[in-house]
C-alpha cells in the first residue's frame, strides 16, 4: 500500500459522524502506515550503505512519506475523538452521578424511613428517575446495577413491618409477569413487524418495572420470558433479512427498468408521426406502472436509481412536448378555421329557406372535413359546437317536412285511389280516347298534390311502371308511336316529385344528341371531299349523302321533342 492509499482510508475513516465507532480502524491503519514508514526508511539506509560500499555518491532522503500529512489528519481525528469521547464521558459521568445519588437515598430509606407510606412514596420517585437516566461508564455498570437490585431487594424484605404487603406483592409480580409472558406468546399471531416491534419493547419495559417475586418462581418465569423473547426477536430478524433480500431484488428490477427505458429512448429518430409518439407515450407510461408495482429497494440506492429513471422519462416528456409544440400549432390554425364555420353554422341555423340553408351547411360540412384535425384539445369540443348549430337546423327542418307530411296524407289517398284505377284500366280501341284517359291519369295525379316525402318515390315509381305498361301495349308505328311515347315520358316526369330536375335533365341529353349528329353530319361531309369522280365513288357518294339527310332528320325531330317539354 503506498502512503496516499493510507491518506486516502484515514480522510474516509475520519469523515465518518461517528468517530468513536472506527477508532478501532485508525489506530490498526495508524500502526500500518508506521511500519509503512519504518519499513520504507530502512530500505533508503540500505540504498545509503550500497552506495558508500560502491563509492557512489550518498542520496539524500527527499521525502517524509506522506508523515506530515497523514499524522496533520491523524492529530485531527484524535482530537474529533477525543472531544466525542470526553462529552461522552461526561455525560456517563453526570448520569453516574445521578445513579449513586438515588441509591444513597434509597440506601438512606432502607436504612432509617420508619415511616412506611413515605418510604414506598420515596421509593417509586427513585424508581421513576431511575428509568429515565441514560448510560454510565461500562465499568460501573454491573456494579451500579448489582447494588441498586441488592438494594430494592432490602426495601422489600427488610421491612418487617410491611411483610404481608410484601407477600401480596410477589403473588401480584408473579402473576403480572406471567401475563407479559402470555401477552408475549399472543404476540406471536401478530402479522405487522412494526406492531411486534412496538409491543415486544412495551412489555419489555413492563417486564423490568415488575417487582421481585417469589425465589422458587424466578428461574421458571425467566426462562419462559426469555424463550417468548428470544423467538420474537428471531421473528424480527428474519423479517429484515427477507426484506433486504427482496429489496435488492426490487433494485435489480429497476435497474432492468431503466436499462429498457433508455434503449427505447435511443429510437427517438424513429418517431416521425403523432402514432408513433402516442405509442411510445402507451410504453413509457406502462413502464413507469411496472416500476410503480415494484416494491421499495435499499433507501440510498433507490434514491439514484429512481433519478436515473424519472430523468429519462422527462427526457422522453421534454421532446413530446416540443414534437407536439409544433404540431399544435397547426392544429391552432385549423381550430380558428372552424371556429369561423360554426360561426357560420350559428347564422344559418334559424333559417327557414330549407333548401337553399341545407345547400350551404352541407358545403360547410365539406369545408369542415376538408380542412381536417383540429388537435386533441380542440376537436372534440368545435366538433360539438359544429354539430350542435347543424342538427339544431336539420331538425327544425325535419320538423316542418313532418308536419308538411302529414298534412300531405289525403293527397297520398288520392293518388293511391288513382293507381288502382290505372291498375284496373283496360285500352279501348279507340286510340284517341286511350290517349285522352292516360292523359287524365297523368293530370289526376300531378293535381293531386305532394305526398309525405317518406313514400313519394314509391308512389311516383308505381305509377310509373303502371303508365308504361298501358303505353306499351299501344299498337302504333314510326313517327307517331315515337311523339306518343315521348309524351307519354313527359307526362309520366311530370308526375314525379323531382319532375324539374328530371325534365331538365331530359333536354339536356336531348341537346346533347343533336351535338353527336352535328358532329356525325361535319364528319361524313368531310369525307365527301375525298372521293374522286367515279363510277364506285358515285355509290359511296350517295351513300354518305343519305347518312347526312338521316343525321338532319334526326336533328329537326329533337328539336320538337325539346319544343314539347314544358319549362318547369
Amino acid at each position: 500500500m503506498e502512503s496516499l492509499d493510507f491518506i486516502a482510508r484515514l480522510k474516509e475513516l475520519a469523515a465518518n459522524e461517528d468517530v468513536l465507532s472506527v477508532s478501532r480502524d485508525v489506530n490498526e491503519l495508524r500502526s500500518k502506515f508506521d511500519d509503512y514508514v519504518l519499513e520504507e526508511e530502512r530500505k533508503f539506509q540500505v540504498s545509503q550503505l550500497e552506495a558508500e560500499e560502491r563509492g557512489e555518491e550518498v542520496p539524500t532522503l527527499e521525502t517524509d512519506f506522506g508523515k506530515e500529512e497523514f499524522y496533520t489528519l491523524f492529530d485531527a481525528y484524535r482530537t474529533a475523538r477525543k472531544e466525542k469521547s470526553d462529552e461522552k464521558k461526561a455525560i456517563q459521568s453526570k448520569n453516574l452521578g445521578q445513579k449513586r445519588a438515588l441509591i444513597k437515598r434509597l440506601s438512606e430509606i432502607v436504612t432509617t424511613e420508619e415511616n412506611i407510606g413515605a418510604a414506598f412514596g420515596a421509593f417509586k420517585e427513585i424508581q421513576e428517575e431511575w428509568k429515565t437516566i441514560g448510560d454510565i461508564p461500562r465499568d460501573q455498570r454491573n456494579d451500579i446495577q448489582k447494588e441498586y437490585s441488592k438494594l430494592l431487594e432490602d426495601f422489600f424484605y427488610n421491612i418487617n413491618i410491611y411483610k404481608q404487603l410484601k407477600d401480596h406483592d410477589f403473588h401480584r409480580n408473579h402473576q403480572l409477569k406471567l401475563d407479559v409472558i402470555q401477552k408475549l406468546k399472543d404476540l406471536q399471531k401478530e402479522e405487522s413487524i412494526k406492531e411486534i416491534e412496538t409491543q415486544l419493547k412495551q412489555l419489555q419495559n413492563d417486564w423490568e418495572d415488575i417487582g421481585p417475586v417469589p425465589n422458587e418462581e424466578w428461574e421458571t418465569l425467566k426462562e419462559g420470558y426469555w424463550t417468548e423473547v428470544r423467538s420474537l426477536y428471531n421473528r424480527i430478524n428474519r423479517f429484515y433479512e427477507d426484506r433486504r433480500a427482496a429489496q435488492q431484488q426490487n433494485l435489480e428490477q429497476k435497474q432492468a427498468l431503466v436499462t429498457e427505458i433508455t434503449e427505447l429512448m435511443t429510437t427517438q429518430p424513429d418517431w416521425k408521426s403523432t402514432s408513433d409518439w402516442d405509442k411510445k407515450t402507451n410504453e413509457i407510461l406502462a413502464l413507469q406502472e411496472r416500476w410503480k408495482a415494484i416494491g421499495y429497494g435499499p433507501k440510498k440506492e433507490s434514491d439514484a436509481i429512481w433519478k436515473a429513471f424519472r430523468a429519462v422519462c422527462d427526457q422522453f416528456f421534454d421532446a413530446k412536448k416540443d414534437f407536439f409544440g409544433e404540431i399544435n400549432s397547426k392544429f391552432d390554425a385549423v381550430a380558428e378555421k372552424k371556429k369561423e364555420l360554426i360561426d357560420k353554422a350559428n347564422e344559418l341555423k334559424t333559417l327557414t329557406n330549407w333548401k337553399e340553408t341545407s345547400n350551404q351547411i352541407i358545403q360547410l360540412q365539406k369545408r369542415w372535413k376538408q380542412l381536417g384535425h383540429a388537435g386533441r384539445k380542440n376537436e372534440q369540443k368545435l366538433w360539438k359546437q359544429f354539430r350542435g348549430a347543424c342538427d339544431e337546423f336539420f331538425d327544425a327542418r325535419q320538423k316542418h317536412f313532418d308536419e308538411k307530411d302529414k298534412a300531405f296524407e289525403d293527397n297520398l289517398v288520392k293518388k293511391q285511389e288513382i293507381l288502382k284505377a290505372i291498375e284496373a284500366y283496360e285500352l279501348p280501341e279507340d286510340k284517341s280516347k286511350a290517349l285522352e284517359d292516360l292523359r287524365n291519369f297523368s293530370n289526376e295525379f300531378n293535381a293531386a298534390g305532394h305526398v309525405p316525402m317518406k313514400v313519394k318515390n314509391e308512389i311516383f315509381n308505381a305509377f310509373k311502371k303502371s303508365m308504361d305498361e298501358l303505353y306499351g301495349k299501344f299498337k302504333i308505328d314510326g313517327d307517331e308511336k315515337e311523339k306518343v311515347m315521348f309524351q307519354a315520358k313527359i307526362e309520366t316526369l311530370k308526375a314525379s316529385p323531382n319532375a324539374s330536375r328530371l325534365l331538365s335533365d331530359l333536354k339536356f341529353d336531348l341537346r346533347k344528341e343533336i351535338d353527336k349528329q352535328k358532329k356525325e353530319i361535319v364528319q361524313l361531309e368531310n369525307n365527301l371531299g375525298f372521293f374522286a369522280n367515279s363510277k364506285g365513288a358515285d355509290a359511296l357518294k350517295k351513300d354518305v349523302e343519305k347518312k347526312v339527310k338521316r343525321a338532319q332528320d334526326e336533328i329537326e325531330m329533337i328539336k320538337k321533342k325539346i319544343k314539347m317539354i314544358p319549362n318547369e
